[in-house]
Formats: structure tokens, sequence, C-alpha cells
């Protein structure tokens, strides 16, 4: 692999035109065709050097008409597929319609009126979601911000803003009904009229909004010409992210508007998490990395030249995961905790280690930890005590800076990068065994050995029916039927090695009671509690979490 990061993913000049469009832009010649792909988005000012590159969408700002003509031209001869300029009826048209032609560039014609911050985050937003859209996994991500605004107003019949928590429009619907005042100067990225501001302040709408996911409805106001509306807070659990408003249009509402309002703020907290923690072209590098180094699909000499590591020298995998009880509300919230809790792992991943590299993979977050120093005990297998000391730090760091509840298991080190597969390995067994049955934040194996072997053989009597005892079954049948706790009490004197008064003091039961409770047990399954191989895997049995 020699390195190079893969050509980013783009949005067509159709796509941008398709969301954008009215009232911001229009295509005046695209001498390439409408599919020609736009990466990127970028400012050229007629006082620097023009410095587009292939694939860019150039917004050329202080220059109108013929004052456009000489970045209209550079732009082309770089390989940027598109030119947006302000422009009126006067503004000299048709020589930059020419130019463009001559240039092989798109000609993008933007009203005066807009400002160019705006149309860049709008221009940003397109480019970015359709690059979400083409890398997610099949069914994960379904289109982005503008069709989603598209599928909001069809749904509730009206036109639809979606907004982030300044006000800031981030997309929103095509219309061909007359928008109001407060759309209009929205989506050209001004303040709406004031005394209507005023008032929905007064109101307490906004506070409503980021409060709650209730509906909120607006009533129209004739005299500042502005048309009812409805909205609803965008949130992941408690932590507000926006809101979608629809305008009425010349058509009343829809009788299903509120309630697909509600669903779809859940729906676009999903994408905004999302869009806001789309990793950069170099990082979803180094996270393929690791992956590709911890699944055998690259060499640890290919990885340590990508990241400057000694493949010679000892490294550790420490894999990351939010409890299973953790109490975020809703999909949201546990997707916007866990791309928190891998910006904090990976803070203090590279304040450890420069060539630290840190992914995410399914719900678990992985962290390599390479270049570890050589110490005496290596052979043993156990975890150095600085990987320790740094997991547990980032473990009470998630508590207490982003309220989340996290397990963490240390792989042992190995002698060289080759081995890491072994450290993750080791690594997901032990979090495994956290997950199902262990109260603890930081293990290693070391730490929980009897612990992880008896979950893993758990683990392998649940998968198979066939190696249950029917014997212990008939007990549990007994319980259930007759709300008894004749295996609890089994399995509390069977862990007492049969000391009777210790496990009825842990039942808090008469120790006569617990007598007779694992003489009745015996009986209904037809146990013999002399015979230690019937004893051992009644114990076994006994301890599956659906028997317990």
């Amino acid at each position: 692999m020699d390195g190079a990061a893969e050509e980013p993913v783009g949005a067509s000049v159709r796509q941008i035109l398709i969301a954008l469009g009215e009232p911001l832009v229009e295509v005046l010649v695209a001498p390439r065709g409408l599919e020609a792909e736009v990466r990127d988005v970028v400012i050229q000012d007629p006082d620097d050097v023009p410095d587009p590159r292939p694939g860019d969408l150039v917004l050329v700002i202080g220059a109108r008409g013929r004052a456009a003509l000489p970045a209209v031209r550079a732009a082309g001869s770089r390989g940027a597929v598109a030119v947006a300029v302000k422009m009126a009826e006067t503004d000299h048209a048709d020589l930059l319609r020419e130019a463009a032609v001559d240039a092989g560039v798109a000609l993008l014609a933007v009203r005066p009126e807009v400002r160019w911050e705006q149309l860049e985050a709008l221009a940003r937003g397109v480019v970015s979601s359709a690059r979400v859209t083409a890398e997610a996994e099949a069914g994960e991500v379904a289109g982005d911000l503008f069709s989603l605004a598209q599928t909001i107003a069809a749904l509730t019949g009206g036109i639809v803003s979606i907004e982030d928590t300044a006000n800031r429009v981030l997309a929103y619907s095509r219309s061909s009904d007359e928008v109001d005042e407060l759309r209009r100067l929205s989506i050209l990225g001004r303040q709406g009229p004031e005394p209507y501001m005023a008032m929905l302040r007064e109101w307490g709408i906004y506070q409503r909004l980021r409060s709650g996911e209730d509906v909120v409805r607006i009533d129209e106001r004739p005299e500042l010409g502005i048309r009812r509306r409805i909205a609803v807070g965008i949130h992941a659990g408690a932590q507000p992210l926006g809101a979608i408003w629809v305008q009425e249009s010349t058509q009343p509402l829809t009788e299903q508007a509120e309630r697909a309002l509600v669903g779809a703020a859940r729906v676009t907290a999903l994408r905004l998490i999302r869009h806001r923690n789309e990793p950069t072209a170099s990082l979803r590098f180094r996270e393929n990395l690791l992956a590709g180094l911890l699944d055998g699909r690259m060499d640890a000499e290919s990885v340590a030249g990508q990241i400057g590591a000694d493949p010679a020298k000892p490294a550790a995998v420490v894999v990351f995961a939010l409890r299973a009880g953790d109490t975020a509300a809703d999909r949201s919230e546990l997707e916007l905790r866990r791309a928190e809790m891998t910006g904090l792992i990976s803070v203090h991943a590279a304040a450890y280690r420069r060539s630290a590299l840190v992914t995410p993979l399914g719900t678990r977050t992985y962290v390599l930890l390479p270049d570890l120093p050589a110490v005496p005990d290596l052979s043993t297998g156990a975890a150095q005590p600085a990987v320790l000391g740094l997991t547990r730090e980032i473990v009470a760091a998630a508590r207490r800076h982003i309220g989340a509840s996290v397990q963490a298991a240390v792989g042992s080190s190995v002698r060289w990068l080759g081995e890491v597969s072994e450290s993750r390995q080791e690594a997901d067994r032990v979090l495994d065994a956290m997950a199902r049955d262990l109260d603890t934040d930081v293990a290693t194996l070391a730490d929980v050995r009897a612990e992880v072997l008896i979950s893993e053989t758990l683990a392998l009597l649940a998968e198979h029916q066939r190696v249950r005892d029917p014997r212990l079954t008939a007990i549990l049948a007994h319980d259930a039927e007759q709300g008894s706790q004749l295996a609890r009490s089994l399995l509390a004197y069977l862990d007492a090695f049969g000391d009777v008064r210790g496990a009825a003091r842990e039942l808090h039961v008469h120790p006569n009671t617990l007598r007779y409770r694992v003489r009745r047990a015996a009986e209904v399954g037809g146990l013999d509690l002399d015979d230690p191989k019937q004893r051992l895997f009644a114990q076994l049995q006994l301890r599956l979490p659906q028997h317990r």
C-alpha cells in the first residue's frame, strides 16, 4: 500500500442545483454536463492568486460581470468543475457564459442579495452529505439533509427548513408555492423581521424547541407577511441540535403533519450527529490502518511505516465500550455518546503516544498503543502498568466530562506489532465477560481469568441446548410453576461448598429452610448431590443468566 489517500467522493452539479436552486443560484451553462462531480467548495478573491483544484466549486467574491472573467477562466484552466458569480440582469451574463463555455466550467449565477458565507455553508453541506451517503453502509444513511427536508415537506404538506441551534439554515425543501418573508430571508442568510423574531422570543418558542420534542404551533402574522408554522426541536437526549420549521403553503398541512414532524426530528438527529462526526480523509485513513491491522488485511511493517512507529517494539490493544446499561434515552443520544467517547479516547491516546491509532468498530472503540518500552516480565503477557493507568484515566474522564459509563479491557502487551491481533482477541474476551457478568470498569485477563473462562464456558453452554442437563431444567420448570426458589437455593448451597449456614445468610433465610429447599430440589430433579460431577454441572448450568 502506497499510503495515498483515496480521491474524496463529492456531489454532482445537478445535486447542488436540486438542493440549493431558487432562491440562491441558477445554472447559466454547464459545458461538461450536470453530472460533473464537485469535491470541494473554495472561495476565490480577485486580489488573490487563483489556486482552484480539479473538482472544485469556486465562489468568486468581490467581482461581478466583466471583472469576474479572469476568475472564470483561471478556474476552468485549473480543472474546477463550476464557478459561482453574483450577477444581476445587467452584469454581462453573455460574456461570462461565453468565457465559461471556452473554459469548460459550469457557470452558476448567484442572486446579489445572497450572503457568500451562507451559500458556502449550504454548498459544503450538500457535498459533505453526498460523501457520507456514498461511504455509509447500505441502509444506514438514506440521502442527505436536503432530500430529507424534501421528504418532510411531502409528509407534512408544507415548506421545510432545517436549522442548527444558532438558527442558521442547514437545508430546505424546494417549493413552487410562494414563500413568506421569514423563510426567504432565512435562506438568504439574513435575519428575519425583528418584530416577529422578538415575538418568538417573547412567546418562549425557542425555549420550547430546545427543551423537548413536542410540536410547537405558531400562528400566522399577516401584517408581517408571516404564514402559519409548526416546528419541532431536534435533540440527542437532552442536548439540542437544532429545529425543523414547516411553513404552511397555499394548502393546509396534512392531518399527520405533527406526528410526521416528531419522527422526522429523530431521524434528523441521527443525520446531524453522523455529519458532525464524519472523519476527515486523513483520520479515516488512520482508522482504516488499525482496522486492517487488527483483522489481518495489513502487515505490521506497512502500518508502522504510515504512523512512524517501530514494528519491533512491544505493543498493546485496549478496547472500550459503553456499559450495556448506559442511560442514553434514544439511539441518537447513544451515537452521540459513542462519538464523544471515541473523541475523548483519541485525545488521551495521542497524548500518551503520538503514533497511537484509534478506530470505532461496531459498538466498540479500539486503541493501538505501539512503541511501548520493553519490560522484564513481558513474556508473562501482563499489561504494562502505564497502559493500565492510561485506561483508568480515560474511563474516569468519560464519566466526569461526558457523563458516560464506560468499560475497558486491556490486552496483554505483545513482543512486536505483528502480534497485536493476539492482544486484541484477549481484550475482546475480557470485555465480553465484563459485559455479561462483571461489574468492573477496567480489567485485564490476569485480573479476571477465572471469570472470563467461566463466562466463555457459560456462553458455549447457552448456545448448545443438547449439553443441558434435563434434571436441572425440571427444577427450573418447577420454580416457574410453583413460584418457589429451589434453583436459586441450590446454587447458593453449591457455591458455599455445602456450608448451609453461610448460604442461608446469603439468602436471608433460616438454615432449616435452606436444607429443605436443597433436599426438595434434589427430589424434583432426581439429582444425586453426593456425586461431584453432578454437583459441578449443576453449578455451571444454574449460573446461566436466564436461570439465575
